[in-house]
């Protein structure tokens, strides 16, 4: 019995086992293929009591192999590398030849094995390489053949990166001995059995050699095989032959700058065509293609002064070339070119792009004599402020017009932010800011001033250059107050949604770029107290149930103002405005129109038309259904409601006669809202007796318009909480009599010296002595000049108004805690005064009550003689005082 050995190669790209060999059992050698590795490679067997595999690659069978001790499990080669340990593995199965008894191999095998007894269908169409024919010298029989190569295979081409199935089917290596024996092909070399290992593979009987994964042309761009066939027995049938395979390039890369960032330099005023730097850029693809030939130019430059294309790029080899004339290192000093490479030739639609940054700097001339430099600085955003002075001097005589001077501004100001008036009287110009200058945009100002007469000079007569002069002005950073934007920013919302809802986020901007500030939000005005904003992120949430419907809506527009405010010194603020528009929703169900009216007891044909009221909008709102409420039962007995139309309906009197009373009727009206609203609203109808006109002549109906349940009880309340008012009013009175009293008891009378003064007969001076002022007993020092009598109220006896002789003036005597204190004091006073009078400055005094300790004003007496002074001048003050004349003017007699 004949076993067939079939090799499946399963783990292995470096070897290909399958070859199929049959034996007689009990033993025979089945030479083993290397692949040309030699003795780099050992082989181990799996079943070492049955086979036995040599180092040669010889499978031997160690005992006869009959159905009943075939085994049961796959044999499997092992193939290790000695230098690196690399291992590869192989399953063998065991069939019975063809013709003899069928061996069932296990279920095992017939999952696993593939029956490669046959060679497989050739592919149509698939490319015939042909083993060159031998031929033998006719001189040489006996000798040793030589074989002669008829033709050179040409190469086959293989684009990369395909994304075909694989193994991919290349070409069908054949030779004319397959015919008549067996033969078994293989190939060798790099991308077969040598590094980078298992890229292409043969089948061992239909020599088709495919490829089994995506080629990189920039890896590797060719490889070189060798075709081998050979018998069944190991024995080279041909000699082997080459087989190159060439990888098509693809366009799969981008150029690559050899360096992101070039710099170069070029001097300031250089002629157009200069040379200024070069360019490169590499494509890993391949240049003898379109895949590989790059083109290059320029994508921006800035800044684009003076003009736009100040430089051009060759286009093929990357050399950068000045093109326009007006470099100059004091305008531009520094030039940022955005350099593009395309392969395909440039094409921009198949062409790969890359870019790179070109920096050319652009290097000082002496092109520029020594000028005189004025410095100044302004804060930012402000206006109408001198920056500096600028001095001239002029030989001319003065206050002349050839004298005067007049400033331009020639450069350094482009948008007219600065003026240069003459100072009239020194001649000087007087730099000032006209528009507001912002920090953030440009930091300093470099001005170009000329000073010019107000005539012309002289002919013949060249302007030199000290008539120019160059300011340089630093802006001074402020703190800028936080702006909104947009302001006011509009939302549209529906109304009704719920508190702790999201609306939006409204944030400021700080215009100082340049300062590290926070901005802290808070809340302005917000009318119905809806809006609450997050103090660092100005999150926007709600508070309350946004209503349209609310008095703090206009025009279904809701406003809120919120203050944005910074950290800076001084601190700086903003505010926003946040218009919410409400979108209406179905919240408000309908109520009737008017909710009174009157009816006769017997009503005309004509009946009551009523509408309703709804705060919602359309579709919201009308047209509107109406319809009488089923309890009380007597409402839709007496009475009936027609539609009239989308928003009207008439309210009509079933029964002839209606006494008359006041009537509410209940109407179910709905509106046409989605998810409509249901309302039930009470109609007042006063029923009266009517005259011709139809109007109510009954009193009743009066009475009763506007006293209703409701504002009885109102009246009846107000009336209960008067009285209780008052009565409180009474007994808080009461009380405070009484508290009074009771303090009146504590007080010693004697001790009181206020409350005693009581009145008597007066001690001359008829009624008048009855107008005096009591306060000066309490506070004399407290009198007001404008409590004065005026000119006219007199008394007899007082002082004539004719011009007196002027006095020194008495000082006034310190307020008193005492009033006989202050009584001593004015007694001293007017006996130590030549022209008091025979009374004292002291008031009229009225009855104080028994038992004073002060004692009578009689028993007072002056420190003094009488004979010290002379009294005669009281004859002159009229017949009141001529007695006291008569008592201390006269003589000792």
């Amino acid at each position: 019995m004949f076993w067939y050995f079939s090799f499946l190669s399963f783990f292995s790209p470096f070897f290909l086992f399958n070859l199929m060999f049959c034996f007689p059992s009990p033993s025979l050698t089945v030479k083993f293929v290397n692949c040309g590795r030699g003795g780099l490679v050992r082989f181990e067997c799996s079943n070492p009591f049955d086979f036995r595999i040599e180092a040669d690659g010889v499978v031997y069978a160690l005992r006869p192999l009959t159905l009943s001790t075939l085994p049961t499990v796959p044999l499997v080669i092992i193939a290790r590398d000695k230098t690196n340990q690399q291992q590869w593995q192989t399953q063998v199965r065991l069939t019975p030849p063809v013709g003899q008894d069928h061996l069932e191999p296990p279920k095992f095998f017939q999952e696993l094995a593939q029956d490669i007894q046959a060679p497989p269908a050739r592919s149509q169409g698939l490319q015939e390489i042909w083993f060159p024919s031998r031929q033998t010298d006719s001189s040489s029989i006996g000798q040793l053949k030589r074989m002669k190569r008829d033709w050179v295979i040409p190469p086959i081409n293989v684009p990369e990166n395909s994304r075909g199935e694989f193994p991919q089917d290349l070409v069908r290596i054949r030779s004319d001995n397959d015919k008549n024996r067996s033969l078994r092909y293989s190939v060798t070399g790099p991308g077969a059995d040598q590094p980078p290992t298992g890229i292409f593979i043969i089948h061992p009987i239909s020599g088709e050699l495919s490829v089994m994964k995506p080629l990189d042309r920039e890896h590797i761009s060719n490889f070189h095989l060798r075709a081998h066939a050979v018998d069944l027995n190991g024995n080279q049938v041909e000699s082997p032959i080459d087989i190159v395979i060439n990888v098509i390039d693809m366009n799969d890369n981008r150029p690559e700058f050899i360096h992101q960032i070039w710099n170069g330099s070029v001097p300031e005023g250089s002629k157009p065509g200069t040379f200024v730097m070069t360019v490169t850029s590499v494509d890993k693809d391949d240049p003898k293609t379109a895949n590989g030939m790059l083109r290059y130019k320029i994508g921006s430059q800035n800044p684009e002064s003076p003009t736009s294309n100040m430089f051009t790029i060759n286009n093929k080899t990357g050399d950068i070339i000045t093109v326009a004339a007006g470099l100059d290192r004091e305008k531009v000093p520094q030039y940022t070119l955005i350099i593009q490479a395309t392969d395909m030739e440039g094409n921009p639609m198949y062409g790969l792009s890359n870019t790179a940054t070109a920096v050319i700097r652009v290097t000082d001339i002496n092109d520029n004599p020594p000028e005189f430099t004025f410095f100044g600085e302004v804060p930012e955003n402000r206006v109408n402020v001198i920056v500096a002075n600028l001095t001239v001097t002029d030989k001319d005589q003065p206050n002349t017009l050839a004298w005067k001077a007049v400033y331009k501004i020639t450069g350094g100001d482009p948008t007219g932010r600065f003026s240069v008036p003459t100072d009239p009287t020194t001649n000087e110009g007087l730099v000032t800011v006209v528009k507001p200058i912002d920090y953030e945009i440009s930091r300093t100002y470099m001005l170009t001033v000329v000073a010019v007469n107000e005539v012309s000079l002289a002919r013949g007569i060249h302007s030199p250059r000290q008539s120019t002069a160059t300011v340089s002005i630093r802006v001074i950073d402020v703190n800028e107050s936080p702006y909104f934007d947009p302001n006011p920013k509009l939302i549209k919302l529906e109304e009704g949604m719920l508190a702790e809802s999201t609306l939006t986020t409204f944030t400021a901007q700080d215009p100082d770029r340049f300062m590290q500030q926070s901005i802290r939000y808070t809340r302005l005005s917000d009318p119905a107290n809806w809006l609450r904003i997050d103090a660092n992120t100005g999150r926007i949430t709600t508070i309350a149930v946004l209503d349209r419907e609310s008095p703090y809506v206009k025009d279904n527009m809701y406003s809120a103002t919120f203050l944005a405010s910074d950290n800076g010194v001084p601190p700086a603020s903003g505010t926003g405005t946040l218009q919410i528009s409400l979108l209406d929703i179905n919240d408000n169900a309908p109520h009737v129109y008017p909710q009174e009216t009157e009816m006769c007891k017997k009503p005309e044909p004509n009946g009551i038309n009523i509408t309703a009221l709804d705060g919602d909008l359309n579709p919201n709102a009308g047209p509107f259904a109406f319809e009488l409420a089923n309890r009380p039962s007597d409402v839709r007995r007496n009475w009936t409601i027609t539609r009239l139309s989308g928003d009207y309906a008439q309210l009509n009197l079933k029964i002839g006669f209606l006494e008359s009373g006041i009537y509410e009727i209940p109407i179910i009206i709905t509106d046409s809202g989605n998810l409509p609203m249901s309302n039930t609203s009470y109609l007042r109808v006063k029923v009266c007796q009517c005259d011709h006109n139809g109007d109510c002549t009954d009193q009743q109906h009066i009475i009763a318009a506007g006293l209703g349940t409701g504002a009885i009880i109102a009246i009846l309340l107000c009336i209960i909480i008067l009285l209780i008012l008052v009565l409180l009013f009474v007994v808080w009175m009461k009380r405070r009599d009484k508290e009074r009293q009771a303090k009146q008891l504590l007080i010693d009378p004697e001790d009181d010296v206020r409350d005693n003064i009581l009145k008597y007969d007066e001690e001359g001076g008829g009624e008048e002595d009855q107008d005096y002022d009591l306060s000066q007993l309490q506070q004399p020092d407290t009198i007001e000049p404008d409590t004065i009598k005026p000119v006219g109220i007199r008394r007899m006896d007082e002082r004539p108004l004719h011009p007196e002789p002027q006095y020194p003036i008495r000082s006034a005597a310190p307020h008193p805690g005492d009033i006989g204190d202050f009584i001593n004091e004015g007694l001293k006073a007017a006996d130590n005064d030549p022209t008091a009078p025979p009374y004292d400055s002291l008031l009229v005094f009225d009855y104080e009550g028994s038992g004073s300790t002060a004692g009578s004003l009689s028993s007072l007496n002056s420190s003094s003689s009488g004979g010290d002074q002379d009294y005669d001048y009281l004859n002159d003050w009229g017949p009141r005082f001529r007695k006291l004349a008569d008592m201390y003017g006269g003589s000792d007699d």
